[in-house]
């Protein structure tokens, strides 16, 4: 199964819909949109995926929901998704991030990467 990690924070923050005045909503909104990619996929990458939020900060109390397993990093989220492409079985990785020097660690490793906008419509 394809494993899809996606970076709270970034994609959160690509949105100026007011995020910043409650992350832990914010990316309880972004979880629950993602809900539905556990079964569909996305436009170019078919489901089913096994579906990965990596949170940090104010929005680390953010649980993890049928469809969507939420990470809460002790520290850095780039860190931890990282650490989470690193320990992937063999298979397809997708990190959805805009950051670009977690781009490049994590296509070291062999992941795919989207922006943002890929999560669309869905986000």
């Amino acid at each position: 199964m394809t494993l899809l990690v996606v970076d709270a924070a970034n994609v959160i923050g690509s949105r100026p819909d007011g995020w910043w005045r409650d992350r832990a909503g914010a990316a309880q909104r972004l979880r629950d949109a993602l809900v539905p990619l556990a079964v569909t996929g996305l436009s170019d990458l078919p489901g089913p995926l096994e579906v990965v939020l990596v949170v940090e900060g104010k929005a680390r109390g953010v649980t993890s929901v049928d469809g969507v397993r939420v990470v809460a990093a002790p520290g850095s989220g780039d860190d931890a998704i990282v650490d989470l492409v690193a320990a992937a079985p063999l298979g397809r990785t997708v990190v959805v991030t805009a950051d670009r020097g977690l781009r490049g660690r994590v296509q070291a490793l062999g992941a795919e990467v989207r922006g943002p906008r890929a999560l669309s419509p869905a986000y």
